[in-house]
């Protein structure tokens, strides 16, 4: 009503002042196309201030988390973008009736805008219903971001069809039907998508990755916490803070190590050896029995295997004059024993895993005495001062049990030897083997 008043007053103004009627109601078209723009941008923003105001304090008050997630995104917004344009839509063919050619390009173009606004309406009710999932507490072993993105490219290609078919004027199934011919070419385009998807699933149904695992992929140089999963990407983040980024479809085709199973199981393991020097081991005589007997920790092992040694060879009649005749602990054996008592009686240590104090096969480097255990602390930093402090003490530990630990001579080991050597051949010094053998 307000825009035929209006429109009438500038057209009879313009026939009183001399110009023709066709062209006064041209102008007064034209007026009116203006001004009904004009009104609408002010319901808008004037809308917009209204709506958006009532929609904060509702979130706000609101407990529930999923009205803050469309808030943030914007949703509201967005939907409100589409009064403008619908609005248009029903203006200009009212406005612009004497106008055709004009008329059909305005329209194409708020038909276009309509459009868009739709698919950005949508785009921004996946991105709060990421954030609302993210929520839950499943979101941890099934994130959804990747499903999310192969929704938002169906979902962009979809409104690239329309906006073609608006275009060039066909309708959008004719524009399908031609995707067929076009299929090889996006196929190509969108590879890295489509092995991502597969992947993707592949990951979530055999649970094979999740936000916050530490992976570790050598071929491609990843040692560290995964922090994002996307249709075509996995980002980790390296121990040194480094961004590395990963195929998708990679950790399905390809190996890697994922700590996640040892997090789960509420320890980690030790697993290191020390070599020993084969000829230190010996049978332990009667004097040191009873100076390992002095030793807490394995006092009562001792007294309980002498009883059962004892009873061995009585039972049996072994001569005790021979040392290779019967049972006989020795140093080795003693050693491995304290070992097992320390690492019992260390707090840090768990008892229910794997607990295992073993000989490997002896080799050119001695005889390997692997600890196999598990730590109750996790923590990276923490782990390794226990690991440390343990073979700390045994290392300390060997030369009370009349063992010696392998290693390689060093430079300064031949040294000292040269050094003997020499001193061996001046005036009044021993011979070179004698000084070999001291």
């Amino acid at each position: 009503m307000v825009l035929i008043q209006i429109g009438s007053f500038f057209k009879n103004w313009m026939t009183r002042n001399g110009f023709s009627v066709e062209m006064a109601e041209n102008v007064r078209d034209i007026t009116d196309f203006i001004i009904a723009v004009v009104i609408i941008l002010v319901l808008y923003y004037v809308l917009k201030y209204i709506v958006i105001s009532i929609i904060r304090k509702v979130v706000r008050r609101s407990n529930t988390t999923w009205d803050d997630a469309l808030f943030n995104n914007k949703v509201f917004n967005k939907a409100l973008l589409l009064v403008p344009g619908l609005m248009l839509a029903v203006v200009i063919p009212v406005t612009l009736s004497e106008f055709p050619v004009w008329m059909e390009r305005i329209l194409l173009v708020t038909q276009i805008y309509i459009v868009a606004v739709i698919i950005s309406l949508l785009n921004a009710f996946l991105n709060a219903i990421y954030d609302i999932y993210q929520g839950f507490e499943v979101s941890k072993s099934k994130p959804i971001k990747g499903y999310l993105q192969v929704f938002k490219i169906v979902l962009f290609i979809i409104g690239a069809i329309f906006v073609i078919s608006m275009l060039i004027g066909k309708s959008p199934i004719y524009l399908l039907g031609g995707l067929g011919a076009f299929s090889a070419v996006l196929l190509l385009i969108f590879r890295d998508p489509i092995l991502g998807l597969v992947g993707g699933i592949q990951m979530s149904v055999n649970d094979m990755v999740r936000p916050g695992d530490w992976i570790v992929m050598d071929k491609s140089g990843a040692d560290g916490m995964v922090i994002d999963i996307s249709l075509t990407t996995v980002k980790v983040q390296n121990w040194d803070k480094t961004i590395t980024t990963i195929p998708t479809y990679s950790l399905v085709s390809e190996s890697f190590i994922n700590w996640r199973g040892m997090e789960e199981s509420g320890g980690r393991r030790i697993k290191r050896s020390i070599n020993i020097d084969m000829n230190s081991v010996k049978f332990a005589s009667g004097a040191q029995l009873e100076k390992f007997k002095k030793i807490q920790l394995i006092r009562e092992y001792l007294n309980h295997k002498e009883k059962e040694l004892s009873a061995y060879n009585e039972k049996n009649k072994i001569d005790d004059g021979v040392l290779v005749n019967g049972r006989r602990q020795t140093n080795l054996g003693i050693f491995r024993a304290y070992i097992s008592a320390y690492l019992r009686s260390n707090p840090n240590i768990s008892q229910e895993m794997t607990f295992l104090v073993r000989q490997l096969q002896p080799g050119a480097s001695g005889i390997p005495l692997e600890i196999y255990v598990f730590s109750k602390i996790q923590a990276w930093a923490l782990y390794e001062d226990i690991q440390s402090d343990i073979f700390d003490h045994l290392l300390a530990t060997i030369p009370e049990f009349g063992l010696q630990v392998f290693q390689n001579p060093s430079g300064a080991d031949f040294r000292r030897l040269g050094e003997r050597l020499s001193d061996s051949q001046e005036p009044g010094g021993s011979s070179g083997s004698e000084a070999i053998r001291k």
